[in-house]
C-alpha cells in the first residue's frame, strides 16, 4: 500500500548541506521506485539559523519538527559561532529539538563493513564482523541537570557547576528500549555506569536491574553491568564482547564516539533519536549522522555522505516499518564499498577516491542494480 511520509530536513551547518543533498537523492529514488510519497520540507538549525534569525532554532521550525513524521538532520556548529551567547549557540538548537520532541533514546549502531576492516585502527580480527548497538539516554543527566552555571566567588575565583540527575522512569524507559533491541539481536545488554563513585550511578544500576527482574518480557535477556571507564577500555580491547550497551547521556556521548572509530570513520555511522510512542503508537524521531559539521572541508565536495544516508535507512526501519527499503539502502552502501569507492576519510591504498557527489552517484547506481 502506498505511504505518505512527512519529513522535515534540517541540513544545518558545514558539510550538513552537502551530505543532506545526497540524502535527498536517495529519498527521491525510494519514492520513485518503491511507491512511497515523501512530503519534504526544509528549514534552518544551528549557525545558519543564528545568521538568519538570531537564534539557533526558531519556534516556527520547532513546530514543523513536532508536526513531521520524522526529522532528518545534517550537522550543526562551526568556529564562526564560537563566541555567540551560550544560550543561542548552534548546539542549543539541537538540544532543544531533542528535549521538546521528547527524544530520550539515542541509538548508535557501530557496524564494521567487511570492505572497511583495514580502515580501523584496530587489528582486523578484533573488528571483523563487529555489530554493536549503543543506546544512550538523551534528555537527562548532566547535560540538562540543574543547578548549572558559572559563578564568581568572594575570593576572586570562579566555580563551574553541572548537575548529574536521573529519576526512576528516565532510567527504566531507556533500559526498556535497549532490552527491546536486544530481543531482536543476540539478547545481551551491558549497562554502563559509575556506581562506584556516583549516587546517580547506583540508582542507574538498581533501576536497570529492576526492569530486568520485574518485567517478564525481558526474562531471557542477559544483563550485565560495567563501569563506564572500563567499558571504554573494553571497546578498544575486545569490542565484539558487546551486543547492546545502554548508558546515560554523558557516558553514552563518550562511548558511542569511541565505538564509532572502531569502524574506521565517524563519516560511516548513523544514529536515531526516539521518543515514547503516543496513544496511537507513533513516536517522535530524529535521525542524524554521528559526525559533526567538519568546517575544515565544508563546501569542497569532500564529505562522506554515507552516515546521513544510513540515517535515512534507520528512519525507514524504525519510524515507518519499511525494513525492506532500509535493507536496500544498506546493501547498496555495502556494495559500493565492496566495489572500492571511498571518500577521503576512509580512503585506502588501491581504492577509488571519490567526492560527496560521486559517492551519491555510486549509491544510486547500486540501488538501480539491486532494483533491476
Amino acid at each position: 500500500m502506498a505511504q505518505d511520509i512527512n519529513l522535515l530536513i534540517l541540513p544545518g551547518d558545514g558539510i550538513g548541506t552537502e551530505v543532506m543533498a545526497q540524502v535527498r537523492r536517495v529519498t527521491d529514488w525510494i519514492g520513485t521506485n518503491q511507491g512511497i510519497t515523501f512530503n519534504i520540507e526544509e528549514d534552518l538549525v544551528g549557525g545558519c539559523s543564528i545568521d538568519a534569525h538570531g537564534t539557533s532554532l526558531t519556534d516556527e521550525c520547532m513546530a514543523k519538527a513536532m508536526a513531521a513524521d520524522a526529522v532528518l538532520l545534517g550537522a550543526v556548529g562551526g568556529p564562526k559561532w564560537d563566541k555567540v551567547d551560550f544560550d543561542i549557540r548552534p548546539e542549543a538548537g539541537l538540544l532543544r529539538l531533542r528535549k521538546d520532541m521528547g527524544l530520550f533514546a539515542n541509538l548508535r549502531p557501530a557496524i564494521c563493513f567487511d570492505a572497511l576492516v583495514d580502515a580501523s585502527s584496530l587489528k582486523p580480527d578484533l573488528i571483523s564482523g563487529l555489530d554493536i548497538m549503543i543506546v544512550r539516554e538523551l534528555t537527562g543527566g548532566v547535560y540538562f541537570g540543574e543547578p548549572r552555571g558559572i559563578t564568581d566567588l568572594p575570593d576572586g575565583q570562579r566555580r563551574g557547576v553541572n548537575t548529574q540527575v536521573y529519576d526512576t522512569e528516565e532510567i527504566r524507559r531507556v533500559v526498556r528500549v535497549a532490552f527491546d533491541l536486544a530481543l531482536q539481536r543476540d539478547g545481551r545488554v551491558t549497562s554502563c555506569d559509575k556506581a562506584n563513585v556516583m549516587e546517580s550511578g547506583i540508582l542507574w544500576r538498581e533501576e536497570a536491574t529492576w526492569v530486568h527482574e520485574n518485567e517478564a518480557q525481558y526474562a531471557d535477556i542477559e544483563l550485565s553491568h560495567m563501569y563506564a571507564d572500563n567499558a571504554a577500555m573494553q571497546l578498544v580491547r575486545q569490542p565484539k564482547q558487546f551486543d547492546v550497551i545502554v548508558t546515560d547521556n554523558l557516558f553514552g556521548d563518550i562511548l558511542s564516539d569511541t565505538a564509532a572509530m572502531l569502524t574506521g570513520s565517524l563519516g560511516m555511522l548513523p544514529s536515531a533519536s526516539l521518543g515514547a510512542p503516543d496513544e496511537s503508537g507513533v513516536a517522535k524521531a530524529m535521525y542524524e549522522p554521528v559526525h559533526g559539521s567538519a568546517p575544515d572541508i565544508a563546501g569542497q565536495n569532500l564529505a562522506n555522505p554515507i552516515a546521513s544516508i544510513l540515517s535515512f535507512a534507520m528512519a525507514l526501519r524504525y519510524s515507518f516499518n519499511l525494513g525492506a527499503e532500509a535493507d536496500l539502502i544498506e546493501k547498496s552502501v555495502e556494495n559500493v564499498l565492496a566495489e572500492g569507492y571511498r571518500t577521503g576519510d576512509i580512503m585506502q591504498p588501491g581504492m577509488n577516491q571519490t567526492t560527496t557527489t560521486g559517492m551519491g552517484d555510486a549509491i544510486i547506481v547500486a540501488l538501480d542494480k539491486l532494483a533491476g
